[in-house]
């Protein structure tokens, strides 16, 4: 596992989290749409990086 992928990883998590949160406190969709997409295109960029499929 390299660091770039670890923190990949790590800000997809961080950003889905925030999606949860922001989603529990009733903010605007779009806000929490957008946090959602940036952290499955992170987790992925993340899973990509590992080279599981190569």
């Amino acid at each position: 596992m390299t660091t770039a992928s670890t923190l990949l990883i790590a800000a997809g998590l961080f950003l889905g989290g925030g999606a949860y949160s922001f989603r529990k406190q009733g903010l605007p969709t779009g806000v929490v749409v957008l946090l959602a997409g940036a952290s499955a295109l992170c987790l992925v960029a993340g899973v990509l990086r590992l080279g599981v499929w190569q």
